[in-house]
């Protein structure tokens, strides 16, 4: 299905560990979480909270396991008035960052007014732009695009849960509205199935703009539960919303044909938040990596 040589399958360290809830998993160390990543049979990695900042130190340590970065993570903040410096100083920071690991992809998302790290129920509260923040938006990630394209690197912009940019049709007039030569697409399955949203027709719709996958999986008993309930975004991954592929309500096997046939090159990447006193880090992770192996031949 995928060509070995330019598809890698990584994980992040979310089932462990959460940036978003550090006290989850917090005495769990990053050795420990790496050599398991290793164990689990995964080739590299997205970076968390109480990983090695420095590259000097970082890259070693991974090496070491046979891991390398998949990813780094910037926030943007357009729709937030006076930001855009903070928000592209951020993002060089992490540009620097991936060229010094040796990777190409950087992760963005807009977190200006987003509710998934606040103590509000997620579904309703979750913010809406208007026309001004929109074009704010897309000037910005446009800008952001151009930097990492100059010096080789890709953005992928990662649709969320509480932001602004949450449901298909918000990512449909992202997708319009930006340069498709500079801003491209991280589809997250689980983010968008959450959100009502059919993975498998945006995946139709962008397969050639996708250059970045983060694979998650629904239980839809918790996810239903969470909207009635009116849970945080907190409350509902605590809760088990999300897993990882193949222990879910998805069906991962057309998703990944048609992004193959769109000659997909890139990371597939597992991020499943867990509560790791729940749900066995290392456990999930090879059940991941299983299901993989068996529906994609990776």
């Amino acid at each position: 299905m995928f060509n070995r040589d330019k598809v890698f399958l990584g994980i992040t360290p979310t089932g462990w560990t959460n940036d978003d809830l550090p006290l989850l998993g917090d005495r769990t160390s990053f050795e420990q979480v790496a050599s398991e990543m290793a164990l689990a049979g995964y080739q590299g990695c997205s970076v968390g909270h109480n990983f090695p900042r420095d590259p000097a130190v970082l890259k070693p340590a991974l090496e070491l396991r046979g891991l390398r970065v998949s990813e780094p993570w910037a926030s943007t903040y357009f729709t937030v008035n006076e930001m855009e410096a903070q928000t592209e100083a951020g993002f060089r920071e992490q540009l620097a960052f991936i060229k010094a690991m040796g990777g190409t992809d950087l992760v963005v998302a807009e977190l200006g007014h987003a509710v998934h790290q606040q103590p509000v129920s997620l579904f309703p509260n979750k913010p809406v732009f208007d026309d001004d923040q929109w074009d704010r938006l897309v000037t910005g990630l446009n800008k952001l695009g151009q930097i990492a394209t100059n010096e080789g690197m890709r953005l992928c912009y990662h649709h969320h849960l509480g932001t602004g940019v949450q449901y298909r049709h918000e990512v449909d007039r992202l997708m319009e509205s930006t340069d498709p030569k500079l801003v491209n697409l991280l589809l997250d399955t689980g983010h968008l199935f959450a959100a009502g949203d059919d993975p498998l027709d945006m995946t139709r719709a962008y397969a050639t703009r996708i250059k970045h996958v983060h694979l998650k999986d629904i239980r839809v008993d918790i996810l239903e539960e969470s909207k009635r309930l009116g849970r945080t975004f907190l409350e509902s991954m605590q809760a088990g919303f999300f897993t990882v592929p193949g222990d879910g309500a998805i069906d991962f096997k057309p998703i990944f044909q048609t992004l193959a046939d769109a000659d997909f090159q890139g990371w597939l990447v597992v991020e499943a938040e867990q509560d790791p006193s729940r749900a066995n880090p290392l456990l999930y992770a090879k059940k991941a990596r299983a299901y993989l192996r068996d529906i994609a031949d990776l």
